[in-house]
Order: structure tokens, then C-alpha cells, then sequence
């Protein structure tokens, strides 16, 4: 038994934020069929593969995982037909298209509706849809590039003296998909009580500015417009990342317990006394970092750690690799192996952070292939050239 083993969603989105979106719901036990467009979602072909003959690439693994695939042409009208019928039996119905696109296939969320009153709708947009608050910025086409440039993380992202960076990973994407997520089950919950389906919009801009909830209460408060700072905080300090000989650590001791247990393994108890209070460590962070650095740099990053476990908060900074041999990790099942098509081997995508004492993820099944369940999806219905 899973959470959402009873709850099947139609999943019409493609690429980074609606698939995220739909395999944290697969994840969870629901059954996500994934209608693909002729040819299927864009992202199949885009690499890395383990081999020529691989089936789809690493990006359509990792977050298509445990799905069903059907290929429909939204613009046929026995196509359409048929995903009208699905609709009757879906509980809920995930797209990522510009807005309008659904009222040009005459799929509008009112037309679903008519067909199942009960149906939770989401979409998850750039700029969100006109149903939840009309904007001149919707229909233009966004990614996550964009989000985080609009939303304010480009801007407090980088070092000081260097230019406004993204965050590595597509957090203009993936929370957004999270914060989808969240909205389907709430609506989900909300069904449940009451027999009534509702329309729930994420949109990329707005999940940016959530993220950055600091920068927007720094302005509020101070009037001030919040820029890069590396990897130090505006109001927290020792915080930050220190050059070791091997590498860098974190340090995060910005408590009076923490920086006291800082002082002491770094021999410093002069600094502890000069400097007991946060008000004090902040208006001489400078001198401070660099009587830090000069300490860690001489150290090797397993060191530092190990002198500061268990009274200071820190940690290396780990690449992938090191990763991969965390001991935590795998205890944690964040890395799991899943079966590549073509290849004749598996390969390893991260797991579910969702951890459930009584209906755990099972994130173990692979992508897949286009169209690979049209008979078990259409049955009788499915075309002709199938059966060639």
C-alpha cells in the first residue's frame, strides 16, 4: 500500500518542472500516465546515454520515473476523444503549456470539468494563469534560466565582486514542481471532503520570489536592496565556506555555544573572550573570517570536521563523487538503481527525499518507452498499427 496508490493522474507536461511534478506524485504510489506529443517529450534524446542504443537519455530517467507513456495528437480529434474519456476516470490532470494551449486543443479546465466534476487540475506556468490573477507576462515562454533572473536569486547569488549567477541546479523548475505538488494534495484533500474538484496554478516567477523570502523582508524592513555576498549571510556570521588545504569547509557557528567551541578548536580562546556576543562577531566579521581561514587552511577538510563534530555545526564540500560514497546516502536509499532500456544495465538517478514510516516512495521503476502502454491504457481502443 502506498499514500496516493488510488489516485491516477493524467500528466500532459514535459522537459524539467511538470515531469519533476508528476514522479514526486509516482513516487507516492500514483499512477501517472504521461501523455507525450508525436514523438514524445522533448526531452527524450537529450543526453548523457550509457550507450548508442540507449532508449531515452539520463534527463528523461530521472524525473520520468514510474510512469506509463501514451502518444497522443492533442489536435486530432480521435485523439482528443480519447483522452476525454480518460479524463472521466482521472483524478487529477498535470500541463506545463503556455497558457491558452489548452483552450486551443478545446481542452480548457471547464471543458474537463463538465466531463468530471471531481477532477484537480494543475498547471504549472512561467507566469501563472489568468484564472488565479491576469498578468501582461502570461503567454510569454519562460525557463528556469528566466525565473531565477526575475525572481531575485540571480541577484544575491555570487561572489561579492563577481556578476549575478543561477543556482546550479533548476531550482526555477524543481520547486516550483514542488510547490505544484503541495497544491495537488491539498485540492486533493480538499476533494475528498467535499466532491469538488478545483484548479490549481504554480507559476515559476512567484516560486522564485517565495524562495527569496529573506530579500524580501530585508527590503521591507531596512529599505535596502539586497545583493551578493558569496557564501556568507547578511545577518549570521561565522557563516560561510573557508579554503582548506585539500578542499573547503563549511562552518556554521554563529550561536555563542558554536562560536566558543570554534574558538576552542582552533586554539582562539582570546577570540572568544573579545568578541562573546553576535553583535560583536558581526561588525568584525572581516578581521574575524580571516583569522578563520588562516586556521583552516592549514588543515585538511576531514580534520577540520572532525575537530569541530558534534559542537559545530560543518561539513566538506562534497563533489558527485563523494556523494555516491556516502555511507549516509545509501542508509538514506537517495541513490537507487534503475534498469536503462537498450543499455543491458542499470544506472543510478537520485531517490525520494519523502521518507514514510507506514507508505514509503518506491522510486525504483524506469521511465518509459514511448507509447509502451497504449494496449493497457486504451485497451479495444488502441490503433490498429499496433497490432502490425
Amino acid at each position: 500500500m502506498q499514500a496516493l496508490d488510488d489516485v491516477r493522474v493524467l500528466d500532459l507536461t514535459q522537459v524539467l518542472a511538470g515531469p519533476y511534478c508528476t514522479m514526486l506524485l509516482s513516487d507516492l504510489g500514483a499512477d501517472v500516465v504521461k501523455i507525450e506529443r508525436p514523438g514524445g517529450d522533448l526531452i527524450r534524446p537529450n543526453p548523457p546515454f550509457v550507450t548508442d542504443d540507449d532508449a531515452y537519455g539520463g534527463y528523461f530517467q530521472s524525473v520520468n520515473r514510474g510512469k506509463r507513456s501514451l502518444e497522443m495528437d492533442l489536435t486530432d480529434e480521435a485523439d482528443r476523444g480519447d483522452f476525454l474519456e480518460l479524463v472521466e476516470d482521472a483524478d487529477v490532470v498535470v500541463e506545463n503549456f503556455r497558457a491558452g494551449t489548452m483552450e486551443g486543443f478545446d481542452l480548457a479546465y471547464e471543458t474537463l470539468r463538465e466531463r468530471n466534476p471531481e477532477l484537480v487540475y494543475a498547471s504549472i506556468r512561467g507566469f501563472g494563469d489568468p484564472r488565479t490573477g491576469e498578468t501582461d507576462r502570461q503567454g510569454q515562454p519562460s525557463f528556469d534560466l528566466i525565473a531565477q533572473a526575475l525572481g531575485g536569486v540571480m541577484e544575491i547569488t555570487g561572489q561579492e565582486d563577481g556578476p549575478p549567477s543561477k543556482v546550479g541546479p533548476g531550482i526555477g523548475d524543481l520547486f516550483t514542481a514542488t510547490l505544484n505538488a503541495v497544491g495537488i494534495l491539498a485540492a486533493l484533500r480538499h476533494r475528498d471532503r467535499t466532491g469538488e474538484g478545483q484548479y490549481v496554478d504554480t507559476a515559476m516567477y512567484d516560486a522564485m520570489i517565495s524562495m527569496c523570502e529573506r530579500a524580501v523582508y530585508q527590503h521591507s524592513y531596512t529599505g535596502e536592496v539586497p545583493t551578493r555576498r558569496g557564501n556568507s549571510h547578511p545577518t549570521l556570521f561565522p557563516y560561510n565556506a573557508f579554503e582548506t588545504d585539500d578542499g573547503y569547509v563549511v562552518v556554521a557557528a554563529f550561536g555563542d555555544n558554536h562560536w566558543r567551541a570554534l574558538c576552542e578548536a582552533m586554539d582562539r580562546p582570546d577570540l572568544a573572550a573579545e568578541y562573546p556576543a553576535t553583535a560583536d562577531r558581526l561588525a568584525n566579521r572581516e578581521s574575524l573570517r580571516d583569522e578563520i581561514a588562516d586556521w583552516t587552511e592549514t588543515l585538511p577538510a576531514d580534520d577540520i570536521c572532525d575537530r569541530l563534530e558534534g559542537s559545530v555545526p560543518c561539513a566538506p564540500v562534497q563533489d558527485v563523487a563523494d556523494v555516491f560514497e556516502d555511507d549516509h546516502v545509501r542508509a538514506r536509499d537517495m541513490l537507487v538503481e534503475v534498469e536503462q532500456p537498450g543499455a543491458g544495465e542499470d544506472v543510478t538517478i537520485a531517490g525520494s527525499p519523502i521518507k514514510l514510516s507506514e507508505t514509503p516512495p518506491e522510486p525504483g521503476e524506469r521511465a518509459p518507452l514511448l507509447d509502451e502502454h497504449r494496449e493497457e491504457l486504451l485497451g479495444e481502443r488502441a490503433s490498429p498499427a499496433d497490432d502490425d
